[in-house]
């Protein structure tokens, strides 16, 4: 069944096993969205199904809670938990300080909200997402509908003003409408190439009329879990500053899921 991955899926299949293993059985569990979160769903699920474990999952899109509820994973709202044990979620980019870009999924609104919501936020990724610098992934912005090429217009004159290399910003579709977020609202992509001072820049961002929530992610990742293909992963914890390198053993018989891949 794994010779049937790809090796970038087969790396996120290998991150989202291992970041599982910080689930303990009662525990509310933040769901991130995407291709990389969605491996840690069904992980959770066999976990439910084959070892009886009960959690509640707090799903950050409606495609994750509509996963979770498939494999088996119990899905409840945030305003119903309040506080949440633990958070999994991918990332579009990280840098040595762990700071994040997030929302390549469309769901960073609802993403930034259950992460600062949990006493710990676990991060899954692979190698092809660490750069030394952010900006090199698109900065997503979650704006409201109205007036939205006027707060476009805004961002871009305000990136003329800050350390950014690039400073255009595309509206995000969905074939030839615009995108919309699980809030019904619009996202900005901002193609800055490289951000010089992140937290500047998130600050002044959610500054402009307009703007609901940006995709930088900053001081909120506690523990990346980074996968890789031949089944090593690496575990940094940067509150305990300590850096782990681990097998993970598979075997092809074991339930993949290889259809789920995105």
């Amino acid at each position: 069944m794994t010779a049937a991955l790809s090796p970038i899926d087969k790396a996120k299949y290998i991150a989202a096993r291992r970041a599982v293993e910080f689930v303990e059985d009662g525990m509310r569990v933040g769901l991130g969205t995407g291709s990389t979160a969605a491996w840690m769903v069904r992980c959770l699920g066999e976990l439910i199904r084959d070892e009886g474990m009960k959690i509640t999952g707090v799903a950050t899109s409606a495609r994750t809670a509509e996963l979770a509820r498939e494999v088996g994973v119990p899905v409840k709202t945030l305003d119903e938990v309040r506080w949440l044990d633990l958070t999994i979620d991918g990332a579009d980019e990280y840098d040595p300080n762990l700071n994040l870009i997030k929302g390549g999924g469309g769901a960073l609104l609802h993403e930034k909200i259950v992460a600062t919501a949990s006493d710990q936020m676990v991060v899954i990724a692979d190698l092809s997402k660490q750069v030394d610098t952010l900006g090199a992934f698109p900065l997503p912005v979650e704006v409201i509908p109205f007036g939205w090429q006027t707060t476009k217009a805004l961002i871009e004159e305000m990136l003329s003003n800050v350390d950014v290399l690039g400073r255009s910003a595309s509206l995000r579709l969905n074939g030839a409408e615009p995108y919309c977020s699980d809030q019904g609202n619009f996202i900005l992509d901002l193609h800055l190439r490289r951000i010089a001072n992140p937290a500047q820049l998130s600050l002044v961002l959610n500054q402009i009329p307009g703007v609901v929530e940006n995709g930088l992610f900053l001081d909120i990742c506690d523990v990346l879990v980074i996968g890789n293909a031949d089944g090593t992963v690496e575990v940094r914890d940067i509150n305990n500053g300590t850096v782990e390198h681990e097998r993970i053993d598979i075997t092809d018989t074991e339930n993949l899921f290889v259809d789920s891949a995105e």
